[in-house]
């Protein structure tokens, strides 16, 4: 970050979401680069809690960048900017999960044995750590990682975006388009089922799951800049 980048940040915190989409629609590089590094993460979390693989999940994020950056003359503030974007990654990420299952379909019924699997089971960060508790970490996040992806896709749509993302029962529902009600219910459902899965401390061990910071937050923001013309 250049040192006029870190002085218009204070500046820009203190825009309300309208007038940051408005900078954003203009194109300012500041302003656009603003708003990806700050949702980068809950995006990712939530495309990966719908598509199950790192790789799927930040093509989706990106996608859905340039769909909501070219189309930002329709936000109207109803909802927060984050929130926001967080249903056009939503919308992305199913849209892409379906025709995933399409695909599937169709080669099964060619009768093409097609296997699932996880390309990269850990989330790894970017911040060095000690040997030892880099590896006691991973083993952590390969047992929370293996158990959030075997609960039922709404179940853990809705996991995801409260328990590790900490978006409120409003937003995520908001989100989604769905009552409050059933993702206080999804929610219970969620922790039963992992309760069933894994000791009872899961819920101290969550907050480092599914990290997306960064060299690998960087290089996302980087790729959307570019594809926006702006570097």
């Amino acid at each position: 970050m250049t040192r006029a980048q870190a002085s218009t940040r204070p500046q820009l915190e203190s825009l309300s979401d309208v007038e940051l989409a408005r900078l954003c629609a203009d194109r300012n590089a500041g302003a656009v680069r603003h708003v990806i590094t700050c949702n980068n993460q809950r995006l990712f979390r939530t495309a990966w809690s719908i598509l199950k693989d790192r790789n799927e999940a930040e093509d989706a994020v990106q996608a859905a960048y340039l769909s909501a950056f070219n189309a930002l003359d329709r936000f109207e503030g109803r909802s927060s900017l984050s929130t926001w974007l967080t249903r056009i990654v939503i919308n992305e990420a199913l849209g892409r999960a379906r025709s995933e299952k399409r695909r599937r379909q169709n080669l099964e019924h060619q009768g093409v044995a097609v296997l699932d699997s996880y390309r990269e089971m850990l989330m790894r960060g970017s911040e060095p750590k000690a040997p030892d508790a880099a590896l006691a970490q991973e083993q952590v996040r390969r047992l929370l990682e293996h158990a959030v992806g075997k609960l039922p896709d709404d179940f853990r749509t809705v996991f995801v975006m409260r328990d590790i993302e900490s978006m409120s029962g409003e937003e995520t529902a908001e989100a989604l388009g769905i009552p409050v009600a059933t993702v206080k219910t999804r929610l219970l459902r969620a922790r039963r089922r992992l309760r069933e899965l894994l000791a009872p401390q899961i819920g101290t061990a969550l907050a480092g799951t599914l990290p997306f910071a960064g060299a690998d937050c960087a290089a996302l923001t980087d790729r959307v800049m570019k594809e926006l013309g702006l570097e």
